[in-house]
C-alpha cells in the first residue's frame, strides 16, 4: 500500500515548479522591479470547493494565492501544501487565511496544472505572482489528476472549468461580505498552464476539444504546453491576437517542436514571444525536484527508492536535480522572470517591464535563453 501511495505521489511530478519577482506599483508606466525577485505583498492562500450546476453538479478543489497588505501579514504558521498519501510541501512563504489586500481590484489569473497532475504542483510560482499583485486560482481538474483519472475524454473539461473558475471567483468579488468582495479587476484576466495546463491555456484564446474561446482571457502564457498541430490547427491559431508568451526547455523534444510549430503560426500581434531555455527539459518546470528531496528529507535516499515503487523517479531525478545538469532553481528563477514581467506588462500596461521582453536582454543577460519576439 505504501509503494502505490509513493507511486501516486509520483505522478505529479511531470507538472510544475518556480518562485519569483519583483514591480512598481500597479498601472506605472516605468521603474519595473526585477521579476525574477518576490514582489512587495505578503502572500495569503485559501482552498475551497467549487460546483457547476451546469455541468451535472461538477465539483472542482480550488486553491488561490493572493496579495496580503503589510499591516494584516502574519508570519506562521506557514502553509502546508497536502500532496497525497499523507505528505505535504511546507511553503516558505504563504500563510493560510490571510485578509486580501484592500489597496486596489487586482488583475486575476487562473493557473491550469499538467496531465494527471494536481492543482498544488506549482506553489512557487503562484507565490510568486501573488506577490507582485495577481490574485490566483488554481483547480483540480477534477477526473484528471494524479488520484482520479477517471475521465476518459480529459481536454473536453479543461477549458470550461477554467471558465467556471472565472465564473466563481467574479461571482466572489460581487458578494458582499466576502474576503474577495470588490478585490478582482474583471478587466484583467490572464490564463497560464505547464504541459497539458499549457494546452488549456492557449485553448482559452483559440479553443479547444469542443470548447470556444473565452472573451475574457486577456494574456497567456505556456510552458511546455502541448500546442502542436494534433491540438491546434494552423487555422486556428491563425486567429489568437492576444499576448502570448511560449516558454519551453531545448532538451523537452515534443513540447519544443509544439512551440515552435505554433509560434510560426500565430500572427504578428502586439506581443508573441517564444522563449527557449538551453539544457532545461519537461520536468525543469515541474516539481520533480520538490518530490525527490521531499523523501530524502524523510530518510529515503535514492539507493532506496526501487525498494519503495519508486524506480520511476530516479530517471527525472538525475535528468533535472543533480549537480552535472542544468540547475533546476535557474529554470525556476527564468520561469519567473518572464511570466511575471509578461503579466505585468500585458494585464497592467506596466511598460517597465518591456525592458525584460526584448532579445537583447536575454542576450546581456540570460546565457541560457533564446528569445524570440513576433
Amino acid at each position: 500500500m505504501r509503494c502505490l501511495k509513493i507511486m501516486r505521489l509520483l505522478a505529479a511530478t511531470m507538472v510544475t515548479v518556480s518562485l519569483a519577482a519583483c514591480s512598481t506599483g500597479e498601472g506605472s508606466p516605468a521603474g519595473a522591479g526585477a521579476p525574477d525577485e518576490l514582489g512587495p505583498y505578503a502572500v495569503g492562500h485559501t482552498s475551497f470547493m467549487v460546483v457547476d450546476a451546469a455541468r451535472d453538479d461538477r465539483e472542482l478543489p480550488v486553491d488561490v494565492w493572493y496579495p496580503v497588505d503589510d499591516a494584516d501579514a502574519a508570519t506562521e504558521p506557514r502553509t502546508e501544501y497536502p500532496l497525497t498519501a499523507g505528505f505535504t510541501l511546507p511553503s516558505e512563504v504563504a500563510v493560510d487565511d490571510l485578509p486580501v489586500s484592500s489597496e486596489r481590484k487586482r488583475p486575476f489569473l487562473v493557473f491550469s496544472h499538467g496531465f494527471g497532475g494536481i492543482n498544488t504542483q506549482s506553489t512557487q510560482l503562484m507565490e510568486a505572482l501573488a506577490s507582485h499583485g495577481f490574485i490566483i486560482a488554481s483547480p483540480a481538474h477534477t477526473g484528471n489528476t494524479t488520484l482520479d483519472q477517471s475521465d476518459p475524454t480529459p481536454a473536453e473539461k479543461r477549458v470550461p472549468d477554467v471558465s467556471f473558475v472565472i465564473d466563481e471567483l467574479f461571482k466572489l468579488s460581487n458578494t458582499p461580505g466576502d474576503p474577495f468582495e470588490g478585490r478582482i479587476d474583471e478587466s484583467k484576466v490572464g490564463v497560464l498552464g505547464h504541459s497539458f495546463g499549457g494546452s488549456t491555456a492557449m485553448g482559452m484564446v483559440a479553443g479547444w476539444a469542443g470548447a470556444d474561446a473565452d472573451p475574457r482571457v486577456d494574456a497567456i502564457g505556456v510552458i511546455a504546453g502541448g500546442i502542436g498541430e494534433d491540438n491546434f490547427t494552423q487555422d486556428t491559431l491563425s486567429v489568437v491576437t492576444e499576448p502570448t508568451i511560449l516558454l519551453v526547455g531545448t532538451l523537452d523534444p515534443n513540447a519544443l517542436a509544439n512551440h515552435r510549430y505554433a509560434f510560426d503560426n500565430m500572427p504578428m500581434t502586439e506581443a508573441l514571444f517564444k522563449v527557449e531555455v538551453t539544457d532545461a527539459n519537461h520536468t525543469h518546470f515541474a516539481n520533480v525536484c520538490d518530490i525527490g528531496d521531499m523523501l530524502i528529507s524523510i530518510g529515503l535516499t535514492p539507493d532506496q527508492w526501487p525498494g519503495i515503487g519508486a524506480e520511476a523517479l530516479l530517471q527525472p531525478y538525475n535528468d533535472t536535480c543533480t549537480e552535472d545538469v542544468f540547475p533546476i532553481a535557474e529554470a525556476h528563477r527564468l520561469q519567473n522572470l518572464y511570466m511575471v514581467a509578461h503579466f505585468k506588462r500585458f494585464l497592467l500596461g506596466q511598460v517597465g517591464y518591456d525592458e525584460f521582453l526584448t532579445a537583447a536582454y536575454a542576450d546581456e543577460n540570460e546565457p541560457a535563453v533564446s528569445f524570440v519576439a513576433k
